[in-house]
């Protein structure tokens, strides 16, 4: 790996918006605290900055560099200021404290997203602090409620105020964490992302007296039996290019790209974190994980809530997902109620294109002996928008070795989120450099 690179103007501006705390749980946004931070800092390097809210509070940040060439492509960072809740109970830090201790940044959103968001700030302004005068446009942009699906942040955005928002190429969230394979270390780009098909189940029975249960119909206990045909339900395995490349450039089983042997496969991995990935990758997934229901203790319940992440490959949709799930539930379909919350489909955008190549030029020059592979996210990342509107979009970072990999992802809306200072100088001086490579 390149050598420790501590970047203190990075650390202070991630401290600062991991205090902010702007949470998302679905209500009232309060993203306009981190954005007016941001528009300070990079108003203060000499930035136009453009703050909109699609609601009070839920406020999202443009700053863009004007390119001297309008043919030339635009770049685009993309970071979201929110952040999922998080309970004090089992953290070693103030999950909203914002710690600096032995060469971590610890708190809510330390690697989700806001360390990214924090180096990408850093980047722009130290380019316009330098007078770069890039060919193409070159924009941050500090989005909100990409935890709670991106509608009222990227979504609305491009929807609303698209001449702002709109770039040929977008750098998000995630990848970039080292692998060594060989004589190569291996660095990781989102290409793909997984769609979502989020689904309300309500199972229907005869409501009763609690005292008298035999042959009663219960919607709890069809509700159980309704869970656990959804969690042991199988779709057909399902290759995707991308998955495919994630297997050749990793090193990966080749059976693991084989529908044929995908199942036998994942039943014989030793390596439990492989398996998830793998499967996620190569099925629509289905998990029950939300449930409502019962009045009172002694009311047989006559209707139950359950809410499903669906997660699907491309070309699914939902009514794949409705004729699937109809499929698990077997004899149990004619008593549930389906519904979907939501259907975004699956996007991916292509390796090899000029900026992928530019990645790869300048990750070489920090991390010696780098090499892209592409690789799919089976979460959901705001990339997406820009994808549906004929961008190309990647999820890429730089971090160093002192997180593996496993660990850190187990961070993501997990317990001790923390990020070290390291990682957080290798991303912002990616971005910086990135810039002046493809835009100048």
């Amino acid at each position: 790996m390149s050598e420790t690179v501590v970047d203190g103007e990075t650390v202070e501006l991630l401290r600062q918006l991991i205090r902010n705390g702007c949470v998302n749980d679905g209500t009232d946004g309060s993203e306009r605290t981190s954005a007016e931070v941001l528009a300070q800092v990079l108003g203060g390097a000499g930035l136009d900055v453009e703050m909109v809210e699609s609601e009070p509070g839920r406020a999202s940040l443009v700053a863009r560099i004007e390119g001297s060439d309008p043919d030339a492509p635009s770049l685009a960072y993309v970071g979201h200021t929110d952040v999922v809740p998080a309970s004090p109970e089992g953290w070693s830090h103030d999950p909203f404290g914002g710690d600096l201790e032995a060469g971590y940044v610890w708190g809510r959103g330390a690697v989700d997203m806001l360390n990214l968001t924090a180096s990408m700030v850093v980047a722009l302004r130290r380019l316009a602090a330098s007078n770069f005068r890039p060919r193409g446009s070159i924009s941050v942009l500090a989005v909100a409620d990409e935890e709670a699906g991106g509608l009222k942040g990227a979504g609305w955005l491009l929807e609303h105020y698209e001449q702002l928002a709109k770039a040929d190429y977008v750098i998000t969230e995630s990848g970039g964490n080292p692998s060594p394979r060989g004589d190569d270390v291996l660095l990781p780009v989102m290409v793909a992302e997984k769609g979502i098909a989020w689904s309300r189940l309500v199972v229907h029975g005869t409501p009763g007296h609690g005292s008298r249960p035999f042959r009663s119909d219960n919607a709890l206990v069809k509700a159980a039996e309704v869970v656990q045909r959804l969690a042991a339900f199988r779709p057909d395995a399902v290759v995707t290019p991308p998955w495919a490349a994630f297997v050749e450039g990793m090193g990966l089983p080749a059976a693991l790209a084989d529908p044929a042997r995908v199942e036998e496969t994942l039943q014989g991995l030793e390596d439990v974190r492989l398996a998830r990935l793998a499967d996620a990758c190569t099925h629509l997934t289905i998990s029950p994980n939300v449930v409502r229901g019962g009045a009172k203790t002694n009311i047989i319940p006559d209707r139950v809530e359950l809410e499903v992440d669906v997660r699907t490959l491309p070309g699914q949709g939902g009514e794949e997902v409705r004729e699937l799930l109809v499929d698990a539930l077997g004899p149990l379909a004619g008593d549930v109620e389906i519904s979907l919350l939501q259907d975004q489909a699956a996007s991916s955008s292509p390796p090899g294109t000029p900026l992928w190549e530019a990645m790869e030029e300048v990750a070489r020059t920090l991390v010696p002996r780098g090499r892209l592979v592409p690789t799919v996210l089976t979460g959901g990342t705001d990339a997406r928008f820009w994808r549906e509107r004929g961008g190309t979009a990647y999820g890429f970072g730089l971090f160093s070795a002192a997180i593996p990999p496993a660990e850190y992802e187990a961070m993501f809306h997990g317990r001790n989120e923390r990020i070290d200072v390291a990682s957080l100088g290798l991303s912002a001086r990616l971005f910086e450099d990135l810039a002046r490579r493809f835009c100048g």
